[in-house]
């Protein structure tokens, strides 16, 4: 479920409420949910997500991206949230696909090597190919 692309950074696919004191067991501080509210019949609502994620011990952030895509706003709420995180850093969206994504994105403006960042993605089982020029355009402007 969980899949590491960084020693402080991982995905996964939709979590439960259920998961999040195991989240917290597994040693992450924060979640960030990227899944926008109602996006799909059955998921669970963020508030009962975010309340889990206390008592478990866990920060909790929502950065949604929908159909719309990605944005700065979303780049810059991520790079807040992972400034603000004191350790390990949990996203997840319904498959891991989107928060891999809104990762390197934010990572390559904050200054990453875009292909590193491809790597670790790789590694974890995601394809950057299809964001590889936004990667290198927002790497070279940072």
């Amino acid at each position: 479920m969980i899949r590491v692309l960084t020693p402080d950074f991982a995905v996964a696919p939709q979590i439960e409420v259920d998961d999040l004191a195991e989240i917290a067991g597994a040693g992450f501080v924060a979640v960030i949910n990227n899944r926008p509210e109602d996006e799909e019949t059955g998921q669970p609502v963020g508030a009962a997500l975010e309340a889990a994620a206390a008592a478990s011990g866990l920060s909790y952030v929502a950065i949604p991206v929908g159909h719309a895509g990605f944005g700065h706003p979303q780049l810059e709420a991520m790079a807040e949230a992972l400034a603000s995180a004191t350790g390990p850093v949990l996203a997840f969206c319904r498959s891991g696909t989107r928060s891999c994504n809104l990762w390197a994105l934010t990572m390559a403006k904050g200054g990453a090597d875009p292909e590193t960042l491809v790597q670790q993605a790789a590694g974890a089982g995601y394809d950057l190919s299809g964001i590889r020029p936004t990667l290198d355009a927002l790497a070279a402007g940072a």
